[in-house]
């Protein structure tokens, strides 16, 4: 049965619940448990709460989540979300993250070159066909033939219907898969950003920490037909102050997290994957600080890039200090122990599911054994390049197209495929001294990592060095021009092979490497162990039903929670920080300047508006953008960051430490009307 607005959710009464803390949990919209959160917190949520909370939902397809908060469209979410169109828009000469965005009529507002919002109107379950058409299969066989009716049932969901986009997610790591239909739109326009000094006050030092200060929040607006959209089931905005203890429930789509992972999954990404991650990172943060600092022009080049990898590795840091935290990994080993000794119990479930633990266990060796090329040669083919992104992206379009869709790759689906042409050609800028470095450092990590005998590395280099060739390649190419970009994905594969550019040659030459160092991944490590984890997710079902959430997947997903501080190591954390608490923390050196337009309006700025809260709600990357919503269904806030020590919450959710950092709408309100000189904004909201 399809449906379209969700049944009411309940908990089921089950053999055994999970010990879960009080706030933990991204829980999926058929499956919100209404109940506890009332119970706990004296609220009413209802359905039609929910409702209404999913239809003013958006998950941006830059990896932000957003809000709907005016009758015409406008939508809330992080400054830092729309970083990268706010550099698209810029110039050397007119950068608006120096300025701010500030439109004065919505005339004024431009379009975000490739972003589409999405809102979730629909979930399936499809579990039994997905498993039908796995049935017997191993390794390579069981992920082509899985993917395959994914792709399969997402086309034949979104067959004439170019509004919507259709996609079937896995959740519980394979215990159950759904169709998600979403509402799409393709013309989203900016309609107001902060200067970067206000909306990342502290820059990298402030980042994944509490005490903040910081604006980050944006205004973008969603059209159709060149009009702005109408939307009268918009949430409702509050912008007087929030409160402690008060309930906090966030809507967003948190990109991913490993709860579900196995110790011996866990000790691998601790021990290959993380320590990989980070140093590749670190490399090349190195390279494009030092590109930075040797002009203001390679600084405005660099900063939208640099800011993500810097992100990245913070966050990464914070993951490996709960990785090597005994207690941390105590508590996950005793959750294993718990579900094992559970299945042991129940002699006819161990019978069914075997030892998918055991089998995990042997399979980390292939795991250690394969990453590196997987890594470099697939996953993190180019190093970041955006030139070498859309050469890829048309090569492996060109091929994918001729081939029946039941033997694409699964991101080139018919279903897919209309976004991804639409980023691929969006008319944005891009860089070639940007795009050299990185594409210099991935050749040159690449070499490195795999070594210079590799059999992979001749054909990846040629007789070249990686910094000539990366000169060669990105001098040569003509894929910055977006008509250039459209004539090849439109003349299709005679075309891309016609090509005489010089990426889009190098392309064709060695893609192949990447899709070899994928199939012998599928083969030896994704298909064992997803086979293996669909079992895990039996056990979990048979013992603890669907009082559990699953891992998050970058579908829509609720998480509640209060506005709190913390203590932690003999330090209380209060909850809020406050205009005054801005001016306090300034220094007049970055990145602890205050903006001038922030100066000008000190006077006419109450102090006491608080700025920005700690909330006990369970988000990570991906959520960024989410409302903050009071239980009036109202918003309060929109979600841009959380503590270093949250970043354990990729494996595990602490209450003691995990917050989400939230910029209040009550600090946006008073900004736009005495800061930004945007009431009309303000007029929009429903403020008075």
């Amino acid at each position: 049965m399809r449906l379209k607005l969700f049944a009411a959710a309940s908990v089921i009464a089950l053999i055994s619940t999970p010990a879960l803390a009080r706030e933990e949990g991204m829980w999926t919209y058929d499956n919100f448990p209404i109940a506890r959160v009332n119970q706990t917190y004296g609220s009413t949520i209802d359905q039609a709460w929910l409702n209404r909370v999913q239809l003013a939902s958006i998950r941006l397809s830059t990896g932000c989540s957003a809000s709907i908060v005016s009758a015409e469209g406008l939508v809330l979410t992080n400054n830092h979300c729309v970083e990268a169109c706010v550099q698209n828009l810029s110039t050397a000469d007119n950068q608006y993250a120096l300025t701010g965005f500030l439109p004065a009529t919505r005339e004024e507002e431009r379009r975000c070159q490739g972003m589409q919002a999405e809102i979730l109107t629909g979930i399936e379950d499809v579990t039994d066909r997905v498993r039908a058409a796995v049935e017997g299969l191993e390794g390579r066989a069981f992920t082509q033939a899985r993917d395959a009716m994914m792709g399969q049932i997402e086309t034949e969901a979104c067959a004439d219907r170019p509004d919507m986009r259709c996609q079937v997610v896995s959740l519980y790591r394979g215990g159950q898969f759904k169709l998600y239909t979403y509402r799409k739109y393709e013309d989203v326009r900016l309609a107001f950003a902060p200067e970067e000094a206000a909306g990342s006050f502290g820059g990298d030092l402030d980042n994944f920490n509490f005490p903040r200060f910081g604006l980050d929040a944006a205004f973008l607006r969603l059209y159709e037909n060149g009009q702005p959209m109408s939307t009268p089931g918009h949430l409702g905005w509050d912008a007087g102050p929030p409160e402690a203890g008060e309930l906090v429930v966030v809507s967003g789509s948190p990109g991913s997290t490993q709860r579900l992972l196995t110790m011996s999954q866990l000790q691998t990404v601790r021990d290959i994957a993380l320590p990989l991650d980070q140093m590749t990172r670190s490399e090349l943060r190195g390279r494009l600080l030092r590109f930075a600092s040797e002009s203001d022009e390679n600084a405005f080049i660099a900063s939208s890039t640099l800011s993500s990898i810097e992100n990245s590795y913070k966050r990464g840091r914070g993951q490996g200090r709960a990785l090597i935290d005994a207690e941390f990994m105590a508590g996950r080993a005793e959750a294993e122990a718990d579900l094992r000794r559970q299945v042991g119990a129940n002699l006819m479930l161990a019978e069914r599911i075997g030892d998918p633990w055991g089998e995990i266990d042997a399979l980390q060796d292939d795991y250690a054994e394969l990453y590196p090329a997987y890594f470099f040669l697939e996953s993190r083919a180019g190093g970041g390049s955006q030139l070498y992104a859309w050469a890829r992206t048309l090569v492996r379009a060109a091929r994918e197209r001729e081939r029946p869709a039941s033997e694409r790759l699964p991101e080139y689906g018919d279903s897919r495929l209309g976004l991804i042409r639409a980023q691929t050609l969006a008319a944005n800028p891009t860089y070639s001294e940007l795009n050299e470095i990185q594409l210099e450092w991935w050749l040159s990590k690449t070499r490195e990592i795999l070594t210079v005998d590799d059999p992979r590395i001749r054909p990846l280099l040629g007789a070249e060095n990686p910094e000539g060739l990366a000169a060669r390649l990105i001098a040569g190419t003509g894929l910055a021009d977006p008509a250039v970009r459209a004539a090849l994905w439109d003349g299709g594969l005679a075309a891309v092979e016609a090509s005489d550019d010089p990426l889009i040659q190098f392309v064709l030459a060695t893609e192949t490497l990447g899709r070899e160092a994928r199939a012998e991944w599928e083969e030896r490590v994704e298909g064992p162990t997803d086979r293996a984890a669909e079992r895990l997710a039996e056990a979990r079902f048979a013992v603890y039903g669907d009082s559990i959430y699953p891992d998050a997947t970058r579908t829509p997903r609720l998480t509640f929670g209060r506005v709190e501080g913390w203590t932690y190591d003999g330090r209380t954390v209060e909850p809020f920080t406050t205009f005054g608490g801005l001016f306090a923390r300034a220094t007049g050196a970055a990145p602890f300047e205050i903006a001038p337009r922030w100066q000008a309006a000190r006077d006419r700025l109450d102090m006491d508006t608080r700025f920005n809260m700690a909330v006990s709600t369970d988000t990570i990357g991906g959520n960024s953008g989410s409302p903050a919503i009071n239980a009036d269904g109202e918003v309060i806030g929109a979600n841009f960051d959380s503590t270093f020590l949250g970043q354990r919450n990729a494996f595990g959710y602490d209450p003691a430490v995990n917050r989400s950092v939230i910029v209040t709408a009550q600090a946006i309100t008073a900004a736009l009307r005495d800061v930004y000189g945007m009431g009309r904004l303000a007029d929009e909201l429903g403020v008075d």
